[in-house]
């Protein structure tokens, strides 16, 4: 049986478009900030490990979300 290479049973708890509260748990290759939401990975440009920021998701993927700050 072929699979798409999604996760059976699991999908993003993300949507486009909605807000979160989060902290920035890492820092990415490329220096974006890194943050969870629900175990999901989310990368945030312009942040640093540590920061707490008010952010809206702007793209989802099958593994990781991207997300603007819109408060910090």
């Amino acid at each position: 049986m072929r699979y798409s290479g999604e996760r059976r049973g699991v999908s993003s708890p993300l949507n486009i478009g909605d807000t979160y509260d989060v902290k920035i748990e890492d820092v990415g290759r490329e220096g974006d900030g890194i943050a969870r939401i629900e175990g999901f990975v989310v990368f945030v440009p312009n942040t640093k490990k540590g920061d707490s920021v008010k952010v809206k998701i702007s793209k989802v993927s099958r593994r990781v979300g991207f997300a603007e700050v819109v408060a910090e």
